[in-house]
């Protein structure tokens, strides 16, 4: 894990110039690259945003994230949405060593998160994106939207912190700073807000143990995997969510997208990317299964595009073509894996 900080780094003052003067933190943050998952051509650009954030945290550190995308076949339909998906942090610390413990803020956020970064934890903290310059196109100083973030480095001094957000790493500073952090110069809120934060306790596997763990989780999480197909479920429900959004209007079919067809399309990405991977790793997993897993993703943006044009001209669009080809890819994918995995 790594962190560092401008302040109190060195007693000399010589040193400590040269340490401000080659600005650590921005330096951090052009070093830093998007991993390969969040460069090139996507399928869904706005995926899961709390596995984006973690897929950047464990590459900043020189961690393979792919291996940890294994839960993605454990994804289930709730009724009104898919379930989102996130990182388990038991996966989190069997692959990579990192434990993830909650942090009891019991004066001020800024000073608590120090602490943490100082020992070269990182600190995971529910913030407002209208403070993140990150979010520039969408919140930034626009709105306010709840969205979390992964901080590894903080001068309280110059009033600024470096933070891993979404599909990179960023800095912000000042009056963002202090709203981030809840400064004693901003309005205090009622409550702190829930905050986490990630050490290291073991050493990270790598090459075929990392792996063959995957393995061994991807086995797990096929057994706690639906016991029936979530698209034809999904399919069920359909038209009774169709005519809520044909009653409620262009912002909530908005939102429903975002909840529906966003979850399962990206989700179904990143299990294509998992998949690959493990195909890289030596693993038998057929093309075939790999390429059903894409054609879920692909096939629920074209179904979300269909959708959105024909509530624009106000006609019911039941997308029975798209349903019955992520019915089949659905069962050619997951029963096909725990078939061959366990």
């Amino acid at each position: 894990m790594n962190a560092f900080h401008t302040s109190g780094v060195t007693d000399s003052g010589a040193s400590r110039s040269r340490v401000v003067s080659l600005d650590p933190l921005r330096m951090r943050a052009r070093r830093h690259h998007a991993h390969a998952l969040h460069r090139g051509e996507r399928i869904w650009r706005e995926a899961v945003a709390p596995v984006d954030l973690w897929i950047e945290i464990l590459h900043g550190n020189g961690l393979e994230p792919r291996a940890a995308l294994a839960f993605t076949v454990a994804q289930d339909f709730e009724a009104d949405q898919f379930s989102l998906g996130k990182l388990p942090f038991e996966d989190i610390e069997k692959l990579y060593g990192l434990q993830v413990q909650e942090l009891s803020v019991f004066d001020s956020l800024e000073e608590r998160a120090l602490v943490q970064t100082r020992r070269a934890n990182i600190v995971l903290v529910e913030v407002d994106a209208f403070f993140l310059p990150d979010m520039r196109t969408a919140s930034y100083h626009r709105e306010h939207v709840k969205t979390t973030i992964g901080i590894d480095v903080i001068d309280p001094d110059a009033r600024r912190l470096g933070y891993f957000h979404h599909t990179g790493y960023h800095l912000l500073d000042g009056d963002d700073y202090d709203g981030v952090l809840r400064s004693s110069t901003m309005h205090e809120p009622a409550l702190f807000p829930h905050v986490e934060f990630v050490k290291r306790v073991r050493e990270p596997l790598s090459g075929t143990p990392l792996a063959e763990v995957s393995a061994d989780l991807l086995c797990a999480h096929l057994l706690r995997r639906p016991m029936h197909n979530p698209i034809t479920r999904w399919r069920a429900a359909f038209p009774e969510h169709v005519d809520t959004m044909i009653a409620r209007g262009e912002s909530y079919a908005r939102l429903y997208a975002f909840n529906v067809m966003r979850q399962l399309g990206a989700n179904f990405e990143l299990l294509a990317h998992y998949l690959q991977w493990m195909r890289e790793q030596g693993f038998d997993i057929p093309a075939q299964t790999h390429a059903g897993a894409r054609k879920i993703a692909s096939e629920t943006m074209v179904m979300q595009c269909r959708l959105a044009r024909a509530l624009s001209r106000g006609r019911r669009e039941l997308c029975e073509t798209s349903f019955d080809v992520i019915e089949d890819a659905y069962e050619r994918v997951v029963p096909r894996l725990a078939d061959i995995v366990c």
